[in-house]
């Protein structure tokens, strides 16, 4: 019998009660935590467009832009209204 505070008899005996669903669950989380984590330390690829800006207008050079908005609901007749800027 192990002494208060001896967990080398306890952890064996956890272990040895896991069932193999808790075992995938818990290599499922550990995965998809190492993926995140990955993803957050890794390097980008530079890209010329997005770190450059190249070929975008500013917003003080934009030429004057118009929107479409298509608005239908059911049992409603459907609109389209045009937003000039």
């Amino acid at each position: 019998m192990a002494k208060n505070g001896d967990c080398r008899q306890r952890i064996p005996g956890y272990v040895a009660g896991v069932n193999w669903q808790t075992v995938v669950s818990l290599v499922i989380v550990a995965l998809a935590g190492a993926g995140l984590l990955w993803g957050r330390l890794r390097r980008r690829k530079f890209s010329f467009a997005r770190d450059t800006h190249c070929g975008c207008s500013t917003a003080e050079h934009a030429p004057n832009t118009s929107s479409i908005v298509f608005h239908a609901r059911k049992g409603e007749r459907p609109q389209i209204i045009v937003k000039t800027k």
